[in-house]
């Protein structure tokens, strides 16, 4: 009884700070590893096709990963034709 007491106490401290710090503006999840400009310039790199994924990756010291996530957040979907309704959530 006392433990589930103490939890309880540490969940509200926990949800108190959560409700300041939002309010001072830093609660804001991780940052992401390029900038705006950063991430533009890997698009126009990218669209060149003249460099490779690794080789983009090692040119903005991230992993291949951020590269593949930053190119599918910055250029709109390609529609399939076979498949009009792919993508929709339903």
């Amino acid at each position: 009884m006392v433990a589930e007491f103490e939890a309880d106490l540490i969940r509200m401290r926990t949800r108190e700070g959560m409700a300041v710090a939002r309010a001072k503006g830093h609660l804001r999840g991780k940052q992401p590893k390029l900038t705006a400009n950063q991430a533009r310039h890997l698009v126009e790199l990218a669209d060149l096709d003249t460099y490779s994924t690794a080789e983009l990756a090692e040119l903005f010291s991230v992993g291949r990963s951020t590269i593949y996530r930053t190119l599918q957040r910055t250029r709109p979907p390609v529609a399939d034709p076979h498949r009009p309704f792919a993508g929709r959530a339903g």
